[in-house]
């Protein structure tokens, strides 16, 4: 086995202590609009001086856009086992991974929501989170080809059923009155019924039944 050098050493504790501050941050941003957020704020949650956090990130819009890479990255990782892996795809399977993904990563999903609804960032960050995002939606569009679904429109279709997810989760993850695992079993029993209506849409279209 190869010997860990002191530089290598000092290379995953700079890791360790970027992921840290990452941590922390989205912990903010769930909480705050990330345009609204200071490098201090965040700092004081990850625990360092707000001096310190700058020798990481030069600004909270890097830091959002890592973090917003990270678990994304992360998510597209998750999902693929689920899609380009199998010969056949479950969409069902999909949604309820995709769900529990979010639910385990409840700061992430927030700090998203925030920034879909309020957020404005730099063209050139825009564009990471974009190429990033176009990523999960890359395997939805496999999802429908993999079904073999025959319309010319497949972007539009993946752009809906990510639509639909998202909805499931703005609409439903913080439940009033519901446990943990209460809300994520009814997120999935609504996620069956979205998969149910894409399959029944996919069937019309391939002719076994008259079109929508």
């Amino acid at each position: 086995m190869e010997k860990s050098t002191f530089s290598d050493l000092k290379l995953q504790e700079r890791e360790t202590r970027k992921n840290l501050i990452i941590d922390a941050a989205e912990r903010v941003f769930a909480v705050k609009q990330f345009d609204q957020v200071s490098m201090k704020e965040i700092a004081r949650e990850a625990g360092i001086s707000a001096a310190s956090i700058y020798t990481y990130f030069t600004d909270q819009e890097h830091l959002f856009v890592e973090a917003f890479l990270r678990e994304t990255t992360s998510l597209v990782d998750t999902l693929k086992a689920n899609i380009c892996d199998r010969e056949e795809v479950d969409m069902e399977a999909v949604i309820n991974v995709f769900l529990e993904y979010f639910s385990e990563h409840d700061a992430y999903f927030r700090m998203m929501a925030h920034f879909m609804l309020y957020g404005k960032i730099g063209s050139e960050a825009l564009e990471k989170l974009n190429h990033t995002a176009r990523g999960v939606v890359d395997l939805f569009d496999t999802i429908f080809i993999k079904m073999k679904y025959e319309g010319d429109d497949v972007r539009l279709m993946s752009h809906t059923f990510f639509a639909a997810l998202n909805g499931i989760m703005i609409n439903f993850r913080r439940y009033p009155g519901r446990s943990e695992e209460e809300i994520l079993s009814h997120m999935k029993r609504l996620g069956k019924i979205v998969a149910e209506l894409f399959g029944t849409y996919l069937k019309q279209k391939a002719g076994s039944g008259p079109a929508i």
